[in-house]
């Protein structure tokens, strides 16, 4: 069994992306279908999917259109990471009408495209406090923003933090050692869960290997333990580095060393029990 934590469903046709423009390697349409048909053949029988940064304006559309998505008979999608805005006035009430929806299952707000003060907000900090209960905030920063994570994750201890991407380390500029004293140090906090998650994007694709990849995993693993590491494929994104099924099977390549009980926990049990899939 293989939980994907971290899907993206690009389709230009149904919602506005405006920061594709800027990356034209992704700004095209990534399907659900498409991605199903190699998921299927991968092992991944779970999906969540994370929310794609649309114009704010559609964030509640977004949703929706994920939603259709899952009620289609076969479908792999199981919930969803929700786009919010925590520095916004009207997060309180956001919050509770997610809250009633059980296909929401966490949030997320990306922190490396705004300035780093936006999450240092006095309402910004408050709205973190008000998620507590059995919803996640996904914490998508880069390296030298570990103290924003601390912050967040000391700040707010009833609330179940997941970092994405492993926290986004420089592979391609073997930048390991910034990268690991901040991971160390983010996983002091109890309430900070990691996702391994489409790191080969981070890597320089026509060069890295599993052994590449090895480090920055086996650091992460020593540093949160088993039982708070979950996996997921970062798609489309982990295409700029070879794609899906490479990835799924560097990963296996990776645990190959490690127990059956470790293995299973970072590949699909510790999502569950998180997320309650």
């Amino acid at each position: 069994m293989l939980i994907d934590t971290h899907l993206h469903i690009i389709d230009r046709s149904a919602l506005p992306y405006p920061w594709l423009s800027g990356v034209p390697d992704l700004d095209h349409d990534f399907l659900y279908e498409a991605y199903a048909r190699e998921a299927r053949r991968c092992g991944i029988t779970t999906v969540l999917h994370m929310e794609v940064d649309v114009d704010p304006a559609a964030i509640q559309a977004e949703t929706d259109h994920v939603a259709s998505l899952a009620k289609k008979e076969g479908s792999l999608i199981a919930g969803a990471i929700v786009s919010c805005r925590p520095e916004e006035e009207g997060f309180a009430a956001y919050l509770e009408r997610q809250k009633a929806d059980p296909f929401v299952k966490g949030f997320r707000r990306v922190l490396h495209v705004v300035p780093d003060d936006v999450s240092e907000g006095a309402l910004f900090r408050e709205n973190i406090r008000r998620i507590g209960g059995s919803l996640t905030f996904d914490l998508c920063t880069l390296p030298h923003q570990a103290d924003r994570v601390t912050a967040l994750a000391d700040l707010a201890p009833d609330v179940q933090f997941v970092l994405d991407h492993c926290g986004v380390p420089d592979i391609r500029s073997d930048a390991f050692e910034p990268w690991k004293a901040g991971i160390s140090e983010i996983a002091r906090r109890p309430n900070v869960v990691c996702k391994v998650s489409g790191v080969v994007a981070y890597a320089d694709a026509k060069t890295w290997t599993a052994q590449t990849l090895q480090p920055y995993i086996e650091h992460v693993t020593a540093s949160f333990g088993w039982d708070r590491v979950v996996w997921g494929s970062d798609w489309p994104v982990c295409t700029l580095g070879g794609g899906l099924s490479t990835w799924v099977a560097a990963t296996h390549s990776m645990l190959s060393g490690v127990s059956e009980t470790e293995r299973s926990k970072l590949l699909f049990a510790n999502a569950q029990r998180l997320w309650s899939l």
